[in-house]
Order: structure tokens, then sequence, then C-alpha cells
């Protein structure tokens, strides 16, 4: 084998090689999954979530719920804790409006996440990151839903980058 011949081989090899490298690269790289934080109450939201797994509607896996008496027990300071623990996306759901266990509790809910998307805003997250919602024990299909597109939304704007302190 000549010379010429031996590092035409060669490069053949590398090029082979990188191609071989990038394609590998494209194809083991992760999509990326936002972490959503759920804050669901147990009469309604968290039923409705029970009945969108029972009945088999497809949602993220992405999704972490934590079960609440009543959606009025979460305070601003949890939604904004959960940014700083690494969730991408923070989700906030309760009974109806009127439907609420404990006769106000979600109208509470209501005007304390009403100073959510202001508060995100000052500190530099997107408020399109957190949502609040109403779900009652017979809307598994509407829970699914909910948690798709609130997911998707979250996707399009990619990883959370800042980082809070607690």
């Amino acid at each position: 084998m000549t010379e010429a011949e031996s590092q035409d081989n060669q490069l053949e090899e590398e090029t082979t090689r990188g191609s071989k490298n990038s394609s590998e690269q494209e194809c083991t790289e992760p999509s990326f999954q936002p972490k959503i934080l759920t804050f669901a109450c147990n009469w309604c939201s968290y039923a409705g979530a029970d009945l969108a797994g029972v009945s088999r509607f497809q949602y993220p896996p992405s999704i972490r719920i934590i079960r609440v008496m009543c959606s009025g027990r979460v305070h601003p300071d949890l939604v904004l804790e959960g940014f700083a623990r690494g969730a991408d996306g923070v989700l906030v759901t309760g009974c109806h409006i009127g439907d609420c266990h404990y006769i106000k509790g979600n109208q509470y809910t209501k005007s304390r996440m009403a100073l959510v998307p202001e508060l995100l805003s000052n500190i530099g997250i997107d408020p399109r990151r957190f949502k609040l919602d109403w779900v009652s024990a017979s809307e598994g299909k509407k829970f699914s839903d909910m948690v798709k597109d609130f997911t998707n939304q979250v996707k399009e704007l990619g990883p959370l980058k800042i980082k809070l302190e607690i």
C-alpha cells in the first residue's frame, strides 16, 4: 500500500468514525422533560388525578404531585420554594370556586395566587411557568389535558436557568 492510499484510508476511517460519533450523540442526547411540581387538593384535584390514572388517560410522567388537604393551604412561598428546589413549572389545583370542602379555601387560593405572576416576574422567572386551575373529582380527562398543555408550555420555555436560594 502506498503512502497516499494509506492516508486516504486513514482519512476515510476518521470521517466514518466522526459521523458515527456525531449520530450517536444525536441519538443519545436526551430531550428536555420539564419537572412540574403540582399541588393538588385532596378532595377534588387529587381525586381528579386519581381518576385520570384509573381511566388510563395519559399525561407526562414528569409531574410530581403533592397532596394538600386544601389548595388554600398553599402559600406563594411554597411556589417559590418549588422553583428554588429545581421545578421548571409549578401547578396549583383546587376545587372549583363554590365547591370547596372547607367553604372558602379555594377563594383564599385565588387571591393569594394572584400575586405569584408578579412575584415571579420580579425575580426573573417567566410567569408562564406557573398555573392555577380548578379540577373536580370527576374531571380526570380535564386533569390529564391540563397537565399535558402545561408541560408543553413549560417545555417550549426550556429549562429554568435561574437558581434561587431558599
